[in-house]
């Protein structure tokens, strides 16, 4: 099946809204998770035209890289380490403005300029991954990425 992002919006907002329905449809039938994060990296990529998209999933105590788009990355991230495993750390998400700020910032890419990193919670509320999105550009994201992001979040199927 052939599939194709339509994103005619111009504002960050409008794209949100319009590409959300579009990563509904594509996980709403698909059960395995490893193809829906897949998907949902590069439609976040393309629709709203970002630097690197992807997520770490939690094995055996540490981050471990699981489907991305964007130039390549960190294999493993610890607990506590750089802006993934704080998000971790502490199930919260982090908006970093200038990733050179960050106390123990992970350079996976020297041209990555800010960071938003959202916790994915288990029925337990553990931590079980994380989304971590880089911008090219400082101060690349925002409430409204948080909001939205948290919504297409809630479209992943953990069983």
């Amino acid at each position: 099946m052939a599939e194709e992002l339509k994103i005619n919006a111009t504002t960050k907002e409008e794209k949100y809204k319009e590409l959300y329905p579009q990563i509904k449809a594509l996980v709403s039938d698909e059960t395995d998770l490893i193809a829906n994060l897949a998907n949902i990296c590069a439609a976040l990529k393309f629709g709203m035209n970002l630097f690197w998209v992807g997520f770490y999933l939690v094995k055996n105590e540490e981050l471990v890289l699981g489907p991305f788009q964007g130039p390549v990355a960190c294999t493993r991230i610890k607990k506590g380490k750089g802006v993934c495993g704080t998000a971790w750390q502490q199930n919260k998400t982090i908006i970093v403005d200038d990733v050179n700020e960050f106390p123990g910032h992970i350079a996976c890419s020297m041209l990555s300029k800010s960071e938003i990193v959202i916790p994915i919670n288990d029925t337990n509320n553990a931590v079980i991954a994380v989304l971590d999105i880089d911008s090219d550009e400082y101060s690349g994201f925002d409430k409204t990425d948080e909001e939205w992001l948290g919504k297409i979040l809630q479209l992943i199927k953990l069983n």
